[in-house]
């Protein structure tokens, strides 16, 4: 039964429907990082597995629910809606396939990813390319690996530079990474991280310091 970890800030509006769209035999939980309208009780009554995490930042809740999930397969993805769940099914099949990281590459519905959002990951997934050779097109939320294998990378960014960590740390551990499509829908709700620009300044910052440390 893979483990779904699902930060969540404020989620109250799109919890439902990601929880009812989950796989069967995929078990979600809901990471809580100082939500305040109430998204850990309702993720709890509708059955998933609730940590809060007070410690502020993508990476911190991430983190919290590797540190609880118990699977030997783990997925990591958004809770605002934007994406589907059943596209995890295809994403672990692949580790079955051979695959070490499976990512899945957004494909955006008409008005689903802010503009100033797409081109800083664009930016970032070039530079990635041009230091790695990696042929990854998006630095997407949505990915499942082995949880033991994501352990012993060791890693450390407890921010927004989470996601490019892991990407650097399993290129440079000799991982097989792969790339899915998947689809990228209108999020449910107020954006509060990427879908902003201070937020998608953030993130840069963050992933860049990652970028930088790579030829230390």
């Amino acid at each position: 039964m893979p483990d779904v970890i699902l930060p969540v800030l404020d989620e109250a509006e799109a919890l439902p429907g990601v929880l009812e769209a989950m796989p069967d035999g995929y078990r979600p939980i809901v990471v809580d990082n100082g939500s305040v309208d109430g998204s850990d009780r309702i993720a709890a009554r509708l059955g998933a597995l609730v940590i809060s995490e007070p410690r502020r930042g993508f990476g911190s809740a991430c983190y919290a629910g590797l540190m609880a999930a118990e699977d030997e397969v783990i997925c990591f993805m958004d809770c605002d809606g934007s994406l589907d769940p059943e596209d995890l099914v295809p994403i672990c099949a692949a580790l079955d396939g051979g695959a070490d990281l499976v990512i899945g590459s957004r494909q955006p519905e008409p008005g689903a990813w802010p503009i100033h959002a797409r081109i800083a990951n664009r930016a970032l997934a070039a530079e990635l390319r041009r230091r790695t050779g990696l042929g990854l097109s998006d630095i997407g939320p949505m990915r499942a690996m082995r949880r033991e294998a994501l352990l012993a990378l060791g890693m450390e960014d407890r921010r927004s530079g989470w996601p490019l960590e892991m990407v650097i740390k399993a290129d440079a551990a000799g991982w097989e990474i792969e790339e899915l499509p998947v689809t990228y829908h209108r999020r449910s709700g107020r954006s509060k991280v990427t879908g902003t620009v201070r937020g998608t300044i953030q993130a840069v910052r963050d992933m860049s310091s990652h970028l930088r440390t790579m030829n230390d």
